[in-house]
């Protein structure tokens, strides 16, 4: 596993913790896929009567990597302001950066969301920006500070899988050093083993696991075909070709007169 700011995840798998039909089943999804990262929201927690001090408990409990996130952010003030109380609640410099650009899509503004990426990597922070596979932005963010990238695959919520093979494998090969991680549209086991065998680091995901009839077993689900793609990967598969060609030599093969 590649390093994120200086940690090494023992599992590509990151998990939201969002829209869980309850605390136990998401809490059962962690434990049987290993995801080694949590994703949180600050509006889960409040300042008033401790609500969501339970809901924290639990995912320190569980014993990962919690990312913070801006979800629902659409100014680069909001982002800023949301990710500097999020550390002081969570604890972290990570912060999983959204800076909402169009509704119907939740496409990040990109501008947006290079600008809040340099405010808060001056501030301290390690971000993870949530980002197209548009190369000249990924590019902008890294010469913000950010040392990892997080390309969508779809829309967030669509479960439409890799919308894009070509632009995300682009972008593998244009940085062939910076972690890369697929962050939403995946809807499929499937879809993220094709994510790792095109060389990606990680996938990050919530509603695939958490909307699923029986989501810890989606979430086992997803880890395994992580682990397919990552092997994939590793074994350098073969290029595919327009034509056919034998499997079997046809050297010293009979025929008939």
């Amino acid at each position: 596993m590649r390093d994120f700011y200086g940690t090494t995840l023992a599992n590509a798998l990151m998990l939201g913790t969002a829209q869980y039909p309850s605390p136990a089943i998401l809490a059962d999804a962690f434990r049987r896929s290993g995801a080694s990262v949590a994703t949180v929201s600050l509006r889960r927690e409040s300042g008033q009567d401790r609500a969501g001090q339970d809901f924290w408990q639990l995912i320190r409990d569980l014993g990962v990597q919690v990312l913070p996130n801006t979800a629902g952010c659409h100014s680069v003030k909001e982002a800023v302001t949301t990710a500097h109380m999020a550390r002081e609640v969570f604890d972290t410099s990570w912060i999983k950066l959204e800076v909402i650009g169009e509704e119907d899509t939740l496409q990040p503004d990109v501008f947006g969301l290079v600008e809040a990426a340099r405010i808060l990597t001056e501030d301290g922070f390690q971000v993870f920006p949530y980002t197209t596979e548009d190369l000249v932005v990924a590019d902008r963010l890294l010469q913000a500070g950010c040392e990892v990238l997080m390309p969508w695959g779809a829309p967030i919520g669509s479960g439409l899988g890799l919308n894009n093979i070509f632009g995300l494998r682009a972008m593998r090969a244009h940085f062939p050093d910076v972690p890369l991680v697929i962050d939403a549209g995946l809807g499929l086991p499937s879809q993220a083993a094709r994510a790792m065998e095109l060389g990606f680091d990680a996938v990050l995901l919530n509603t695939a696991v958490a909307k699923a009839g029986d989501p810890a077993a989606m979430a086992e689900a997803f880890a395994t075909a992580l682990r397919a793609g990552q092997l994939a990967h590793a074994a350098d598969p073969m290029e595919p070709r327009d034509m056919a060609a034998p499997s079997t030599p046809v050297i010293g093969k009979a025929f008939l007169q």
